[in-house]
């Protein structure tokens, strides 16, 4: 089976890089921030880990090996007393200039490593401060990561990109009658920014994206001076198709989920995210809007949902209020794709293998 392998520079992104750029004792040696937990991320999701380095004149009389070894011995006992080891560690000693093939942004450090064993380059990644580092991983045909020193989330994030692959859609919808940009992000908190120009539908996006556990920027500019029937359905459609894109191959996806009652009204939503768009929904309002939401776009609107996003899905509502049951609706679909969404494993939970 090929390796996943996180190939890593040392200077600037496993250590502080000092004025002097040598770390050429205990004293200079200093963690950057946060970068155990990371690696810890980064092994537990199955990275082999090699580190990668230019050392400008080791050996030489202004660094000695000596001076080199003391500080990168303690430094790989150190993380290795955290569960971090590296396969291999690869340093190259010469200085700019001098012509060898080993330096980075040169692969000729790890091109034994990479012909004597497996290593499943798409899967793989270089992690490093530098231009040169981004430049290595192009020409080792891996993922290239950039670390900054500066940032001192900038190692969490680094993580967060390479492990849970962040699953972001983005969609922009501009038409005669609407304008409209949605950004969505799978795995973060279900924060919500949305403005379309109708206060009651913009609560019950808010609610769609916090029982969903999702975040939602949804800007729209609609021709509310007609009615809201554009703003509504093409909301709709943009939201679905950034929740497609987000969703991507729909690999390890829970798929199916359902729920809500809110005090006398109760919604049963039924949610397969199949691929197939189908809308199946029953309910009656009995008044004509809530706030500026005319009741008869709550059906349009998962009707355009489900048909741009790819989902199978089957609303029944009851009640007396309609502000409640129009509420449960959002809120049921909400819950729904919390569950739909939540990542349970690596294949696609088909068994035609695609969804």
């Amino acid at each position: 089976m090929s390796a996943r392998v996180a190939f890593l520079d040392r200077d600037g992104t496993l250590i502080e890089e000092p004025p002097d750029y040598q770390v050429d004792s205990l004293a200079k040696l200093k963690l950057a921030q946060d970068v155990v937990p990371a690696l810890r991320r980064l092994r537990e999701a199955g990275f082999e880990l090699v580190m990668v380095s230019n050392q400008d004149g080791l050996g030489t009389n202004s660094f000695p090996q000596e001076d080199f070894d003391q500080p990168h011995q303690f430094l790989l006992r150190l993380l290795a007393s955290q569960g971090i080891e590296f396969s291999e560690v690869f340093v190259c000693p010469h200085q700019d200039g001098e012509g060898c093939g080993c330096r980075k942004p040169l692969t000729g450090l790890v091109n034994a490593f990479m012909r004597e064993r497996p290593v499943d380059r798409a899967a793989s990644v270089m992690i490093g401060d530098r231009q040169t580092d981004l430049e290595f991983a192009d020409n080792l045909g891996v993922r290239g990561f950039r670390v900054d020193a500066a940032d001192p989330q900038s190692w969490s994030q680094v993580a967060r990109d390479i492990v849970d692959a962040p699953r972001v859609g983005r969609s922009r919808r501009a038409t005669r009658e609407t304008d409209i940009e949605v950004e969505i992000d799978l795995d973060a908190p279900g924060m919500a920014e949305v403005a379309t120009g109708i206060g009651f539908f913009d609560h019950m996006l808010e609610q769609l994206a916090k029982h969903g556990g999702f975040a939602l920027k949804l800007r729209c500019q609609g021709d509310l001076e007609v009615d809201e029937h554009h703003t509504v359905e093409d909301c709709a459609l943009a939201l679905g198709s950034a929740l497609k894109e987000a969703l991507g191959d729909r690999r390890g996806i829970g798929r199916f989920a359902f729920h809500l009652p809110m005090d006398e009204a109760d919604a049963k939503v039924l949610l397969d995210l199949s691929g197939r768009p189908w809308l199946k929904f029953k309910g009656k309002f009995a008044r004509e809007r809530v706030g500026g939401l005319p009741t008869e776009l709550v059906e349009h609107f998962f009707r355009s949902l489900a048909e741009s996003a790819g989902a199978t899905l089957h609303i029944r509502v009851r009640g007396e209020n309609a502000h409640h049951m129009i509420e449960c609706c959002f809120k049921g679909v909400g819950r729904a794709l919390r569950g739909a969404i939540a990542r349970e494993g690596g294949g696609i939970p088909s068994t035609k293998g695609v969804l």
